[in-house]
């Protein structure tokens, strides 16, 4: 079942084309990556899916609506962490809950369970300011995903995180993914985390940004049985691993 549709969408800024004439159908639960050179429109993708700026032409879909403007069924995961510094933990998690009208009881049930989830569990009365980075981008996807949007938008969540830290949160965002699928469209520029997140691999083009290639990971993360995997590096050593990487390195090196 497709949850989310770009049908020839295209995005313009006066006389320059950022993005031409796109195509895409995600399934409900699919983990979709999207890779391209710098300014080649990834951003702009999501932000038109989020609603948060209009396509010039075309249409997108999101649980079969068209998109107009922001709404309850999208949810977006910033590279800045974007917490309110003045709630706790679990009031960070709850805010949209709040506004959706909950109880408190069912407010706080549904956050405990994601906040154990993303390995928060006894931090629910801490401040961001008390968090490290990494913590702080926890809180910030257990707010996402406690919202149980129709689409999960992360555009780089880990890009400010320091190398370490970055491969925790992708092994833990994989673990999340694998337990409680959402329908997720992830912006990142890093080809391994693209390859070890997706279930399929988006790679654009430059400006304007077309839909260069669709890569299929999930099959081949199925076939080698990845997931049995704990750890990224054991997964990133594996030869289909190493395949996809080097496949999508070639389609990038053709952009430049």
């Amino acid at each position: 079942m497709a949850q989310l549709e770009l049908r020839n969408v295209q995005k313009s800024f006066g006389s320059s084309t950022v993005i031409h004439g796109v195509d895409l159908t995600v399934k409900e639960g699919e983990f979709c990556v999207f890779v391209g050179p710098s300014g080649c429109g990834k951003t702009t993708c999501l932000r038109m899916v989020a609603g948060f700026e209009a396509p010039t032409k075309g249409v997108i879909r999101v649980g079969g609506g068209i998109v107009t403007a922001p709404g309850p069924d999208r949810a977006v995961v910033f590279q800045q962490f974007a917490l309110f510094p003045w709630k706790t933990v679990l009031d960070n998690v709850t805010f949209g809950l709040k506004a959706m009208g909950l109880s408190e009881q069912e407010r706080n049930k549904r956050a405990a369970d994601l906040i154990t989830m993303v390995g928060l569990e006894g931090y629910e009365a801490a401040y961001p300011h008390q968090l490290s980075g990494g913590m702080q981008q926890r809180v910030a996807i257990a707010r996402a995903y406690v919202l149980d949007p129709g689409v999960l938008l992360m555009d780089e969540p880990f890009g400010a995180l320091d190398a370490q830290t970055r491969v925790v949160m992708q092994e833990e965002l994989v673990k999340l993914a694998r337990k409680n699928p959402r329908t997720v469209l992830f912006i990142t520029h890093a080809v391994e985390e693209a390859v070890y997140l997706a279930d399929r691999v988006v790679v654009m083009s430059r400006r304007p940004g077309l839909f260069k290639e669709v890569i299929d990971v999930k099959k081949l993360r199925i076939e080698e049985n990845w997931d049995q995997h704990s750890r990224i590096e054991d997964v990133m050593d594996l030869s289909s691993f190493v395949h996809l990487r080097s496949q999508i390195w070639k389609l990038l090196r053709e952009q430049h």
